[in-house]
């Protein structure tokens, strides 16, 4: 089964506001078995344009644990501080495993 993955770019209006979440958060994640993988406040665009001024990538141990997480009583706590100090995109996307190359 693919890893299940969380990006959340977030463009930060208050950054306390966002201080806290990160603990409110970092508690539910820890909860559900996810890590971060990722937290740049300077991504680097190589196409196109890009949302917001910090992007976050977590791991899951599937899509439906990501989802757990996301939809958990904890988060759920976490979520309006988030909401309240940043406009965030965020996506749930499966990972991929590469098919085996037969010679």
């Amino acid at each position: 089964m693919p890893k299940g993955y969380v990006i959340l770019t977030e463009a930060i209006n208050d950054p306390g506001g966002m201080a806290a979440y990160g603990r409110a958060a970092g508690l539910s994640l820890a909860e559900s078995g996810g890590s971060v993988l990722a937290l740049d406040a300077n991504p680097q665009l190589l196409e196109g344009s890009w949302h917001g001024d910090q992007t976050v990538v977590l791991e899951f141990e599937s899509v439906e644990a990501a989802r757990a997480w996301y939809e958990s009583a904890a988060y759920e706590k976490a979520k309006p501080l988030r909401q309240a100090a940043a406009e965030t995109n965020a996506v749930i996307v499966s990972g991929f495993v590469m098919p085996a190359v037969s010679e």
